[in-house]
């Protein structure tokens, strides 16, 4: 005979709070479960019910009136007391106490738990979120989206674009939980397939930054000898490097500018220290010479000919503190904005230099928050006027 797995209780009020305080920290899935007795499927399940956002707690209105009060009012009118006389009891208006009677089945069929129970779920109902009230703004949301547009960025967007219309306003916040909950129903589950991430719930984030043994490169010079116009970004021209690996041995470098965060894709045929170097030199020498100071790179050996690259571009080259990723901070975020085009462990070896210039236009052209939601490719064209005679 088949023995039934036993079923475990349901997890009570206390145990749903645990879960979403351990998920907030950081916890996986596996590890709640576990802390819980529970399998991760099931902790999934309570998780992803509401996209990983934690719902609102459901409390009873200080107003309301409690079970207690409708017990009291059960059994003053079965003792055939008046509506007005069971108010005084209970400190409440006459017409409180009326309305409760009458949409509850009346004088004859009142009863205190079912009409408690009515008035729970009653209470329970979602407000209608701003986006599903508003089809324009949906709309314009949900096109900014499709175009690989953040929910922070089409926020500061709106509020650039519509000033005098607070109709047309919602929070980057707002946009994740109509994406996320999608009983909101404002927006399409398949938009969050244009998130950077590409995930369909919340998660909290605790990654952590693993430092990468470097070889020595002969004659670095370190980043605290760079000028002190590229570490405050006031003057643009100065440069970030990295290269964004792939599987198969495929790479692709990537020039970020400090002051306006234009960033450019460079297909490369290799990792060795001259093929980066020659790649790095034909793209910096594409830019005007007033926008070609400087260069900073981490201490990957793929940077060991700078001297080639300083050479051929008049361009120095400064070199980060090992372990210290921060200090090429713009090149960082790029690196994980690209990751939405160049999935980790994809193969790059495809992706033609048009392909690439095509999804560095796409970077070029979406507002940036730290430039006041105004994009790359204008502030470099600001620049370029700028510096020219």
């Amino acid at each position: 005979m088949v023995q039934r797995a036993r079923r475990l209780p349901r997890l009570t009020e206390a145990q749903r709070s645990e879960v979403w305080q351990r998920y907030r920290r950081g916890e996986s899935l596996g590890q709640i479960g576990h802390a819980l007795g529970r399998r991760h499927s099931s902790i999934r399940t309570i998780v992803a019910a509401t996209g990983g956002i934690r719902p609102v707690l459901h409390r009873r209105s200080r107003l309301a009136l409690t079970l207690h009060e409708r017990e009291e009012i059960s059994r003053g009118l079965a003792r055939g007391d008046s509506v007005r006389a069971i108010a005084g009891r209970l400190g409440r208006a006459p017409s409180s106490v009326s309305r409760e009677v009458r949409r509850n089945g009346g004088l004859r069929r009142y009863r205190a738990v079912a009409a408690d129970q009515r008035a729970w779920r009653a209470s329970a109902r979602p407000k209608a979120c701003k986006l599903a009230g508003n089809p324009a703004l949906a709309r314009a949301v949900a096109e900014k989206l499709s175009e690989d547009w953040s929910p922070e960025q089409i926020s500061g967007w709106l509020k650039l674009t519509y000033p005098h219309d607070e109709g047309m306003r919602v929070s980057h916040e707002a946009i994740y939980q109509s994406l996320f909950v999608q009983a909101r129903g404002a927006l399409k589950k398949e938009l969050t397939e244009h998130l950077r991430t590409r995930r369909t719930i919340r998660r909290s984030r605790h990654a952590s930054l693993r430092g990468k043994k470097r070889g020595q490169i002969q004659d670095a010079v370190s980043i605290r000898e760079r000028p002190a116009e590229a570490e405050d970004r006031a003057v643009p021209g100065h440069w970030e490097a990295d290269l964004l690996s792939g599987s198969r041995n495929s790479h692709v470098a990537t020039l970020v500018e400090r002051s306006t965060r234009f960033v450019m894709l460079l297909k490369l045929d290799g990792k060795h220290a001259p093929t980066v170097a020659v790649a790095l030199a034909d793209g910096i020498q594409r830019l005007p010479e007033e926008l070609r100071k400087t260069l900073t790179v981490d201490r990957g050996l793929e940077m060991a000919a700078h001297k080639s690259f300083t050479i051929a571009t008049n361009v120095s080259v400064y070199f980060c503190d090992p372990r210290s990723p921060w200090q090429r901070g713009s090149n960082e975020n790029i690196n994980g904005l690209l990751r939405q085009y160049l999935p980790k462990r994809s193969d790059l070896k495809p992706f033609t230099q048009d392909d690439l210039d095509a999804i560095a236009q796409r970077l070029n052209t979406r507002p940036r928050k730290t430039l006041a939601f105004r994009t790359p490719a204008d502030m470099l064209e600001e620049a370029i006027v700028a510096t020219t005679p």
